[in-house]
This record gives structure tokens, C-alpha cells and sequence, in this order.
């Protein structure tokens, strides 16, 4: 096995890792602080970044796969209408046909079971978040005290990993800006018109009120 394909499945083992550590029963109040955690921490959203752009290569990979696999069926398909002597010469070249199906089969199969399973997980992280939004109005609604406050808060915006996250503080950074520029602008026409009332242009001169 290549080295690049042996990341691969050193990240799918990864990843059934983090499937299996996502689905053990935890607290309700442990699991919300564990989800509120990840969604807030810069660096799992810098890991989400990078895990990203090694999906790409890895689909990458698994199309190349898919191609060898084929090319490996079309030698094989002419390997099998050969007859005769043609056929007894070409035992040894048709066993090496072989290896190389099983190869490309096994490459095929890591790289598709690796993006299936990141699609997977992204889902269930989803799915985990809306039944602890959830529980959150269940609590709340009953009464529990427990319920509210900066959690709630914390987990109604979790999910807001990587871009989008970054898009809405961007966002927020602008209405403050322009929040700021309309009480400038305010403040600019008070003084505008103050300075107005204070002088009467007339025949081009200016002169003080009476």
C-alpha cells in the first residue's frame, strides 16, 4: 500500500473513531458542553478547513480508482476471448491483470467508504445538535432550571463552524460599522443645522441673526 493511500485509511480508522466517540450515551449537560466546545473552538474549525481540501483529494483518488478498475475489467474481458497457445502465454500476464484488479478494487473501496463516512458523520454532528436544541425547549418548557441562559445561547448558535461562522461575525462587524457611520452622519447634520440657524446667507454675504 502507497503512502497516500495508507493516510487514507489511517483516516477512515479516524473517523470510525469519532463516529463511535459521537454516538456513546453522555449526559445531557456533558454532551452540551462537549458540542458547544467544538462548535466554538477556532482550531477544530481550522481542522474542518483542512479536513475539507483532503476530501477533495481523496475523491480525487477514488475516481482514479474507479478508472483502474475498469481498465482492469477490459484486460480481463480480452484476456478470456484469447484461445490456444495465445492463451497459455498469456496465463502469467492475466495473473499480474488479476492482482492489479484486486489492488485497484481495495483502493476503490477505502476511498469510497472514507467519503461515505465523512458524509455520515457530518450528518449525524447535525442531527446530534438538533435533539440537543430539543431537549434544551423540553427543559425549558417544564421548568428546569437548568435550562437557559448562556447554554441555550452557546448551542442555539452551534454549528456555525468555519465559513458560515466567520460570515456572520463579519456580518455583525458591519451593521456596527454602519451603526456607527449613521450616528457620525447624525451628529454631522445637527451640527449642520445648528450652524444654519446661527447664519442667514443673504446676497451672498453671511451675517449673524438679530
Amino acid at each position: 500500500m502507497t503512502l497516500y493511500y495508507s493516510l487514507v485509511f489511517a483516516l477512515l480508522v479516524a473517523e470510525m473513531a469519532l463516529f463511535v466517540a459521537l454516538i456513546v450515551p453522555m449526559p445531557f449537560t456533558m454532551k452540551r458542553k462537549l458540542f458547544t466546545f467544538i462548535s466554538g473552538s477556532p482550531l477544530v474549525a481550522k481542522v474542518q478547513y483542512g479536513m475539507k481540501i483532503t476530501f477533495i483529494f481523496i475523491l480525487i483518488l477514488f475516481i482514479d480508482s474507479v478508472n483502474r478498475v475498469y481498465r482492469v475489467q477490459v484486460e480481463l474481458a480480452q484476456a478470456k476471448n484469447q484461445g490456444g497457445a495465445a492463451a497459455a502465454a498469456a496465463g502469467s500476464e492475466r495473473m499480474e491483470v488479476q492482482a492489479r484488479k484486486f489492488y485497484s478494487q481495495r483502493n476503490m473501496y477505502l476511498c469510497g467508504f472514507t467519503l461515505f463516512l465523512s458524509l455520515i458523520l457530518n450528518r449525524t454532528y447535525t442531527m446530534i445538535l438538533d435533539v440537543l436544541r430539543l431537549e434544551e425547549e423540553v427543559k425549558k418548557l417544564n421548568g428546569d432550571k437548568s435550562a437557559g441562559g448562556k447554554g441555550e445561547k452557546k448551542l442555539a448558535d452551534a454549528g456555525d463552524i468555519g465559513e458560515i461562522g466567520r460570515l456572520k461575525e463579519e456580518l455583525k462587524k458591519r451593521d456596527r460599522d454602519i451603526d456607527v457611520l449613521k450616528k457620525q452622519s447624525g451628529g454631522l447634520s445637527d451640527e449642520y443645522k445648528r450652524l444654519g440657524d446661527q447664519f442667514h446667507v443673504s446676497d451672498g454675504t453671511p451675517k449673524k441673526d438679530r
